[in-house]
């Protein structure tokens, strides 16, 4: 109850400073004040009832504005203020509306703005004291004024201490705003580092099977009537092709799929696949030699995947582009402290590029994350070559060998 009841008031502040102003005015006009000077017989006068109307009105009524514009607010009461002390009018309850002003410049204005506040209510509460014991009869002391700065003191303090705590408030929020674009931000990052993941997975698996499925069925369309066999077996080795690629792309749409955990889990190829991805190949007439050679080390899961795909890629644009009685080789050698696969064919030498270039980027993107580098350029003596080099760690029985 008593958290809505707030809520209203927040969004009513307009009509809560009226229903303030409303009363306070009236009991100002009602309970008249007095004048400073006093009577022949030494009893002080009462304010005429006019200007006791005028100055009630004139410093209660700007409040309806005192949060829209409370710097302006506060210097026209200050002004019917210092009026009053002109005229020779005492304190009245309408000089309540001066405190408040000071108040709302203290809670919404800059420190700067506060404390001129807080100094002209002094300098006017100097005045009054001064005017009074400046009389053939004195009415005060300066004493009094040591509790009434007190009162003004506690009164701005009061006001500052909202102003600082909306200010922290304020900037609460906004650090939870930064906080929650920074999070969409880095949500975007992932979401489009993870869709150029996907692309390049879905590029290297499509483009390398629709590549050994197109150059089968040619074979086949061309064998069909000649050699029935050769034909057969190659479309066996389409349907192969084709099942594998629905197998790949089946398992990247399982880690994409919610609440699919075990398509997560299913293994990727790597290194121990390159005898099969070579075989695959010259099941398309391509003729591919493989060598594997010095001291084996484990190597990290998506290193190995990264060697898969660099490879599958490269041999799928020599069948592309090296011509028909090209043959390519496949080197992958474990080296001092990195790995280096090599892939180079004797073919035309054409450019390494898939029409718009997602190959070697691909491969790049890959061997960027491992800290390696690759190369694509025309091979010495003709034909094209591709070398990827990635930083590998020894592992630990080999370091204890080499130990002394």
């Amino acid at each position: 109850m008593v958290p809505r009841l707030f809520a209203w008031l927040r969004r009513h502040q307009r009509l809560v400073d009226t229903l303030f102003m409303v009363p306070l005015g009236a009991v100002a006009v009602i309970v008249r004040g007095r004048w400073i000077e006093t009577t022949s017989d030494g009893l002080p006068q009462q304010t005429p009832y006019l200007l006791n109307l005028a100055l009630a009105v004139a410093m209660c009524l700007p409040l309806v504005w005192r949060r829209r514009w409370p710097r302006a607010v506060f210097a026209v009461i200050a002004g019917v203020a210092f009026l009053q002390w002109l005229v020779g009018a005492n304190v009245a309850v309408f000089d309540l509306a001066l405190l408040v002003a000071m108040y709302t410049v203290a809670a919404e204005c800059a420190f700067r703005w506060a404390l001129a506040a807080l100094l002209v209510n002094e300098l006017g509460l100097i005045l009054l004291v001064w005017k009074l014991m400046s009389q053939p009869e004195p009415q005060g002391t300066w004493r009094e004024l040591s509790p009434d700065s007190i009162a003004l003191g506690a009164i701005w303090l009061c006001g500052l201490y909202i102003s600082t705590r909306r200010k922290y408030t304020l900037s609460l929020e906004e650090r939870a705003r930064r906080l929650e674009r920074e999070r969409d931000a880095q949500a975007e990052v992932a979401a489009a580092a993870e869709r150029a993941r996907i692309a390049r997975e879905m590029h290297d698996v499509i483009a390398h099977s629709i590549s050994v499925m197109v150059i089968q069925a040619d074979g086949a369309s061309y064998a069909i009537d000649t050699d029935a066999a050769r034909a057969k077996r190659a479309m066996r080795a389409i349907g192969d092709t084709g099942r594998s690629a629905l197998t790949e792309m089946r398992r990247m749409l399982g880690v994409l799929r919610e609440g699919d955990g075990k398509a997560a889990l299913a293994p990727q190829p790597g290194v121990d696949e390159l005898p099969h991805l070579v075989e695959q190949i010259r099941s398309t007439g391509l003729p591919v030699e493989l060598t594997i050679d010095g001291a084996q080390v484990p190597l990290p899961g998506g290193m190995e995947l990264a060697l898969y795909r660099i490879a599958q890629e490269a041999l799928t644009n020599v069948m592309k582009h090296a011509g028909p009685s090209a043959t390519a080789w496949v080197e992958l050698h474990y080296g001092d402290g990195a790995v280096e696969l090599r892939i180079r064919d004797d073919g035309r030498g054409a450019t390494f590029s898939d029409g718009r270039g997602h190959g070697l980027v691909s491969m790049r993107e890959r061997v960027a994350v491992y800290g390696g580098e690759v190369t694509a350029a025309p091979a010495r003596g003709g034909g094209f070559e591709v070398v990827a080099r990635m930083p590998v760690r020894e592992s630990p029985a080999k370091q204890e060998v080499g130990t002394p």
